[in-house]
């Protein structure tokens, strides 16, 4: 059974050790454990009997827009639910704090369609975003990653 919860400080050498893979690969961005524990009321963790399986963050860029980044499931746990789950929660946190839209930028723009989230032009994207985060991306400024937003019903 999958367990969800808010992430402690405590978790990030687990989350940092679930992530280190992707990050090698450069599909997930690299964050300091600094970085990480400075946003880590964000963070969304999935455990499967007591071992971490899937994180993902809800991070607010503006009082009208928010961002699911930072989606990981480990890979022995993918298939099972584990993405969908963390993405309902955050969708969910989004509501309760009257978010607007929600950005996501992925690879896999199938999955987060099927929460009703719809591709948009990168151009569109916030320009504290891309120099927030993109460009610390190993593929910038040459980026195959998919923009979509949601807006959120209150």
């Amino acid at each position: 059974m999958i367990k969800l919860r808010k992430a402690t400080l405590q978790d990030i050498p687990a989350m940092q050790a679930l992530v280190e893979q992707e990050v090698k690969e450069g599909t997930i961005l690299p964050r300091s454990d600094d970085e990480v524990a400075t946003n880590i009321r964000s963070y969304i963790l999935a455990f499967e009997n007591d071992k971490l399986i899937g994180y993902g963050a809800l991070h607010i860029h503006s009082p009208t827009l928010a961002e699911i980044r930072s989606l990981i499931v480990s890979p022995h746990a993918r298939g099972k639910g584990v993405g969908k789950a963390i993405v309902q929660e955050a969708i969910k946190e989004a509501k309760k704090l009257k978010v607007q839209e929600i950005l996501v930028l992925t690879y896999v723009d199938t999955f987060f369609k099927k929460f009703g989230f719809k591709e948009i032009e990168k151009e569109k994207i916030p320009n504290h975003k891309i120099w927030q985060d993109c460009i610390k991306c190993i593929h910038f400024p040459v980026c195959n990653e998919i923009s979509l937003i949601k807006k959120v019903d209150s």
